[in-house]
């Protein structure tokens, strides 16, 4: 059974070992695979940010944040991001990530979703936030850097809470 909950300082730990094995092949996000565990802590754990965590049996397996995507007057839309392990794809982890994200969003006040850097050729995940809503609002042409096929497009998508 899949449970997601507010992270604790105590999950850090797990997130990090999260955090290392999605980067570091260079293909998904944009921070480095030579992040450390500090500037990494940093931009997930900071205050005015969200995070949580998703335990199957028991383990941590996926994270995610959610926070305000711009101050001031761009405060009513969210921006997120999510994590799964590696080990632990292909169990609905990111479906359900996903899915708690819009509800507790729209819990908190926000009007609207924004993910701001979707690496077009993670189709996984396109094809996931496609289903859950979202559209593609936008292409930031050669934005990331792939580790693997030199630079590609970065979508921006959108969803109403």
């Amino acid at each position: 059974m899949i449970k997601i909950r507010k992270a604790k300082e105590a999950d850090f730990e797990a997130i990090w070992g999260i955090f290392h094995e999605v980067v570091k092949k260079g293909d998904t996000f944009a921070f480095a695979p030579e992040s450390t565990r500090e500037e990494y802590k940093a931009l997930w754990m900071q205050p005015g940010i969200c995070t949580y965590v998703t335990d199957l049996r028991g383990k941590i397996v996926g994270t995610y944040i959610l926070r305000k995507n711009q101050p001031g007057l761009g405060a009513h839309v969210a921006n997120a991001a999510y994590m799964v392990h590696p080990e632990a794809r292909g169990q609905g982890i990111g479906k359900a990530m996903g899915s708690h994200s819009i509800k507790q969003a729209k819990k908190l006040g926000f009007s609207a979703i924004q993910f701001n850097f979707v690496v077009s050729t993670n189709l996984v995940a396109i094809q996931l936030w496609l289903k859950l809503g979202f559209k593609i609002v936008g292409t930031v042409p050669k934005a990331f850097d792939h580790r693997k096929l030199g630079l590609v497009d970065v979508y921006v998508m959108h969803r109403f809470a």
